[in-house]
This record gives C-alpha cells, sequence and structure tokens, in this order.
C-alpha cells in the first residue's frame, strides 16, 4: 500500500538497513530503489520535531550509499526525512551546504479529515491542474 503511494517506479530493498561505518552501526529506517530516476531513496523517519543532527544523520547514509553502494550507471541517492513537525529556518540552516537531494517534510500519525483534504485540495490546485485531471479521466474512459 505505502509502495502504490509513492508512486510508480519503487522497489522496497531494506527496513531498518544495519550499516556499518568505522566500527559503528547505524541504522537507515528504509531503503528503496527507484527503477526510474536510477537512485537508491533513503527514508529517516522520526517521531518528534526536527532536530539538526537528524539532517547530519541522514546525509551520513546518503554518502555511504554513494560510496559504497551506488553504482556506476546510477544516480546519487535521494534521502527524505519525515518529522511530525519542523521549524523552516532550522531546516534551512542545518540543510544549507548538504546535499540537494535531501528533503525533510512533515508527516501525519493519522489521515486528515475530509474537510481539512478538500480545503487543501481547493487551495493548491489551479483551474488547469483540474482540466488536465478531466482530460486525463476521459482518456481512461475511452481506453
Amino acid at each position: 500500500m505505502v509502495l502504490m503511494e509513492m508512486g510508480r517506479g519503487f522497489c522496497f530493498e531494506a527496513r531498518q538497513k544495519r550499516i556499518l561505518i568505522d566500527q559503528d552501526y547505524f541504522k537507515a529506517d528504509l531503503i528503496f530503489y527507484h527503477r526510474i530516476l536510477k537512485c537508491h531513496v533513503i527514508i529517516d523517519l522520526k517521531i518528534d520535531r526536527f532536530r539538526h543532527e537528524y539532517a547530519s544523520q541522514l546525509n551520513l547514509y546518503m554518502n555511504y550509499y554513494k560510496h559504497e553502494v551506488m553504482q556506476a550507471d546510477d544516480n546519487p541517492p535521494i534521502g527524505l526525512l519525515l518529522c511530525t513537525d519542523y521549524g523552516e529556518t532550522t531546516v534551512r540552516y542545518a540543510t544549507e551546504g548538504l546535499s540537494q537531494n535531501l528533503f525533510v517534510s512533515k508527516y501525519r500519525l493519522q489521515l486528515p479529515s475530509e474537510e481539512e483534504m478538500r480545503q487543501y485540495l481547493l487551495e493548491s490546485t489551479t483551474e488547469a491542474d483540474w482540466e488536465e485531471y478531466r482530460k486525463e479521466q476521459e482518456q481512461g474512459k475511452e481506453k
């Protein structure tokens, strides 16, 4: 179910992947390989507000994959850090100068209400988005 929500191309590789660097073990929460982008996607899940050390930890995992796992024809890994909340300024300062493939986002422990979803859709979609959606729906019916 989670893979379907993420979109096409994701292949699950590992959960709680142990990584040995020097004499220390680390654990990356979720590892995927994206067939279309040709890169690893490393997801780190945190059950609290973003802290600067989380960005450093994920950057460590990304660099490990870039140097130790990545194949010659792969693209550099992408890191996704999901927290329950974050401060935009803290994230900006903590990630400035790090890989542009490291992203921080907020997640919810429960689905938003129907009204919250409706409001989000109304605020975040344009008329062009709705027109494209209608065309896709019509094309689907023709097939």
